[in-house]
């Protein structure tokens, strides 16, 4: 059986200049680290750092009516918000189960943009597509447009610097250009840091990296890869599909149920997480953080009294904490609360952690 070989981002070239090493995730081939992940962890939260996260999936939904269609598919409330703001939601399928998390940006009644997970991009414009009204229009533009995070305490200072907009409100968004060419500026992250998602077109994002990479170096940051993406995201307990989401884990076992607009006639997976919610989930998500030296990873059973109450779904070193931490799904019946002291079976050595609820550290996104 031949393997398929990982994509490659419009600025693949750029990071084998920058010195990244490599690693397939989602079918393409992106940046784990260039200095390491925890100097480029620790820029993230002291200054600055800058993620091409290019292989992002990207769509739009578009024709009469757009906005309702996408409204009564995905989970989220789009009549909460107004053109020129994105919001967090997800795509379920009838069982509750999550075929991805995703942003959606309000264009307008008539277009809604969509950044979904690469792995699970063709999946989400798919299932759009087959239920898609006469008149709406679903287009795949995975390589149409590049995504930048600019993250952290001087990441304003970064855009500012090459005239792009930076007063905008947490999940707002302004289409400005750069050097002559289009690119939509975003106050989105996944870092848990004040920060900006650029998306300028696939063709124009060699020049823009290069000139964010000159300014985030002068401002005393550096780019950062997928290894620090990873720790932060996971210090600030978000989910990444695939761990603390998949067809298997619901939004109301991952504690994403402030996701859900409940109160709206109709999403895909309605009635079985309105039930799910009603009856209480069998397994809900926490927080982990290791009292023994140690590091838990993805997998791993978790313990109460010597008996297995569950399964850590990520886990790292926490480069702010100094510690170990996880995310972990448990059985509701065991009634862990935070506070309480369970162990991680890490290659059969018990490790001692406290349960709590995430952020481990806390968040600056407002």
């Amino acid at each position: 059986m031949t393997e398929t070989k990982p994509r490659q981002g419009p600025i693949h070239d750029v990071h084998v200049e920058l010195g990244a090493s490599f690693a397939p995730f989602g079918g393409w081939e992106m940046p784990v680290s260039y200095a390491g992940t925890v100097s480029e962890h620790t820029a993230v939260r002291t200054t600055v750092g800058l993620f091409d996260v290019s292989h992002l999936g990207k769509a739009t939904v578009a024709g009469a009516d757009a906005a309702d269609f996408v409204n009564s598919a995905l989970t989220n409330d789009l009549g909460k918000i107004r053109p020129g703001k994105a919001q967090y939601t997800l795509c379920c399928a009838a069982d509750g189960g999550v075929i991805d998390d995703l942003i959606a940006y309000y264009v307008g009644p008539e277009e809604i943009f969509l950044v979904p997970n690469a792995a699970n991009a063709a999946a989400v414009v798919a299932a759009l597509r087959e239920a898609a009204p006469a008149g709406v229009t679903v287009t795949d533009q995975h390589t149409d447009f590049a995504v930048f995070a600019v993250q952290g305490p001087r990441s304003a200072e970064v855009l500012t610097s090459l005239g792009l907009p930076t007063d905008l409100e947490y999940m707002a968004y302004a289409d400005a250009d750069w050097a002559g060419a289009p690119v939509r500026v975003c106050r989105t992250g996944y870092t848990g840091e004040h920060g900006y998602e650029l998306l300028p077109r696939w063709e124009d994002a060699a020049p823009l990296f290069r000139a964010l990479v000159e300014r985030v170096r002068t401002a005393g940051g550096e780019p950062a890869g997928l290894g620090a993406r990873d720790t932060l995201r996971t210090e600030m307990g978000y989910p990444l599909h695939g761990h603390e989401l998949s067809r298997e884990i619901t939004p109301v076992q991952a504690r994403c149920g402030w996701a859900v607009g409940w109160k709206k006639p109709q999403f895909w997976g309605k009635a079985a997480l309105e039930q799910e919610k009603s009856a209480g989930p069998r397994r809900i998500l926490v927080g982990l953080k290791a009292i023994d030296r140690g590091v838990p990873r993805r997998g791993q059973d978790v313990l109460l009294d010597g008996e297995p109450v569950g399964t850590t779904t990520s886990g790292t070193f926490s480069p702010t904490l100094k510690v170990g931490i996880a995310l972990a799904l448990l059985d509701s019946e065991a009634d862990v609360r935070p506070g309480a002291e369970v162990e991680v079976d890490v290659r059969g050595r018990r490790l001692r952690c406290e349960v709590l609820r995430p952020p481990f550290v806390e968040s600056h996104t407002a």
